[in-house]
């Protein structure tokens, strides 16, 4: 696909701008209305639009077909927040001339959306977080117009889905597509785009971070970057069951080939651990080939410079240099060699580091990076379970007791996000429907006659609100 030129990005975002009040302006109704369509066209297109995934990605018909089957349930799901409007968090104080604090004046809250976004697809979920994946659902959900910056690894394919989702939508300017890096930068620092966001590499993403923030107006960047998704397996967990663990990381850390924003990719286990020694032992899934020439090369970077490590050494590997690996350190090495041994390896390789002591499990927990998420492979009642999730609250969005991290649930209250460099905004989510949040800003209407107020501030309002600090719903 030919690169966008800096006089279309021009064009494609004053239409963005100019759509932005009319979509806004849309009921709730209406806009779920309009997911719903794009949902049910993207489910009629599955014929002609998985094929061309399966050419550009390597992935395999099912994961494509289920990915996309996902792609349209985040849109349905979105299309139910529009219609319950408790995202909207209406409040509601009625004027108090016996407020204890003075006076109080009539006052009234609501969320609206920022205006023109700027989506970076993503390359790994070439349908959930790609061209109509969740950053774009939420955003248009919100109310906001959407510029997707389409990846390069499936340029096609975005385009074939942008038709789709724009053959669905009536509104000119409130769904765009954009090509190249150039065009995405100039949408991103465009004065009239209102916010952004983002999934892909530490480096780019923070790129575009600091893009964002330089702007002589900055703009709120949701960008998701790296995370190592660490799994801490105690003394009495591996004893127990050390052999069944070994078993579901293997399954975990080679799912997508190890492609997955929450793949785990470090594990920390008993010095001489039956989890250890069953890896060592275990069948590892053949070879397969990776999204892209782009990412084939960074993951063998990132593998060989794990393996030419003084501290590291391998456990179990195949022959193809894709093929997936264990490699194995102590904690030790991987608390002074922060930069070397805690870093992502995107793709189908896992580190575990042997401790000697529990203790150490929470000395690593507090030297951790941000990340998505932090597993918990423990009993109740071990010691160090209490401490340890302690710690890893304060460090990952999402913890997982005795479960894999590779597999994120569209619903009401995940979290997908986390301090960084896991994410720009740790406390913000780009999966499930708190997600709409961050594409809305509060506005309080102090005073006004009702006549001028958003629908949810009225008296008889249809959506749950908190009237005189109170929860109320209709």
């Amino acid at each position: 696909m030919q690169d966008t030129s800096p006089e279309q990005v021009e064009h494609i975002v004053a239409a963005a701008d100019r759509a932005a009040p009319t979509w806004a302006g849309r009921g709730r109704p209406e806009r779920a209305a309009a997911l719903r369509a794009v949902a049910d066209r993207l489910d009629a297109a599955a014929d002609d639009l998985v094929p061309i995934a399966i050419r550009e990605t390597h992935l395999g018909e099912p994961r494509l077909r289920g990915e996309l089957a996902r792609t349209t349930f985040q849109l349905r799901l979105f299309a139910e927040v529009l219609v319950e409007g408790g995202y909207l968090d209406a409040r509601v104080d009625h004027a108090d001339p016996d407020w204890p604090m003075g006076a109080r004046p009539d006052l009234r809250r609501t969320r609206i959306p920022y205006g023109p976004v700027v989506v970076f697809a993503a390359s790994n979920f070439p349908f959930a977080f790609s061209v109509a994946g969740g950053d774009t659902a939420s955003a248009l959900a919100a109310g906001c117009p959407v510029i997707v910056k389409a990846h390069p690894g499936h340029p096609e394919l975005s385009a074939a889905t942008a038709r789709v989702v724009n053959a669905a939508l009536t509104d000119a300017g409130v769904f765009q597509l954009v090509y190249g890096d150039a065009a995405g930068v100039a949408a991103l620092t465009h004065p009239l785009v209102k916010a952004a966001a983002f999934t892909g590499s530490i480096r780019g993403g923070r790129a575009l971070f600091d893009l964002a923030s330089a702007r002589p107006e900055p703009i709120p960047f949701y960008g998701e970057l790296g995370s190592v998704n660490p799994v801490f397996v105690t003394v009495a967990a591996d004893a127990a069951r050390g052999a069944a663990v070994a078993e579901g990381l293997v399954g975990s850390f080679t799912l997508g080939a190890g492609q997955f924003c929450t793949k785990p990719g470090l594990v920390l286990a008993p010095q001489g651990a039956r989890l250890l020694a069953a890896l060592a032992d275990a069948a590892l899934p053949p070879e397969a080939p990776l999204l892209n020439d782009r990412i084939t090369a960074a993951y063998l970077h990132g593998q060989q410079r794990l393996r030419a490590h003084p501290e590291v050494r391998v456990i179990a590997e195949g022959d193809d240099p894709l093929a997936p690996s264990v490699l194995a350190t102590t904690v030790t090495a991987l608390l002074k060699d922060h930069e070397g041994l805690q870093g992502e390896c995107f793709g189908p390789t896992v580190l575990v580091a042997e401790y000697t002591e529990e203790a150490q499990l929470l000395e690593v927990a507090g030297a951790l990076a941000g990340q998505l998420t932090a597993t918990l492979v423990a009993d109740e009642d071990d010691p160090v379970a209490g401490a340890l999730t302690a710690v890893l609250a304060t460090t990952a969005g999402r913890l997982l007791w005795n479960q894999w991290p590779t597999g994120v649930s569209v619903s009401y209250a995940q979290q997908h996000g986390g301090p960084y460099p896991a994410t720009t905004a740790g406390g913000t989510t780009s999966v499930g429907t708190a997600a709409i949040d961050r594409f809305t800003r509060p506005v309080a209407f102090q005073g006004f006659p009702e006549s001028l107020l958003p629908a949810e501030l009225r008296e008889g309002s249809d959506v749950p609100r908190t009237v005189n600090g109170k929860q109320e719903r209709p």
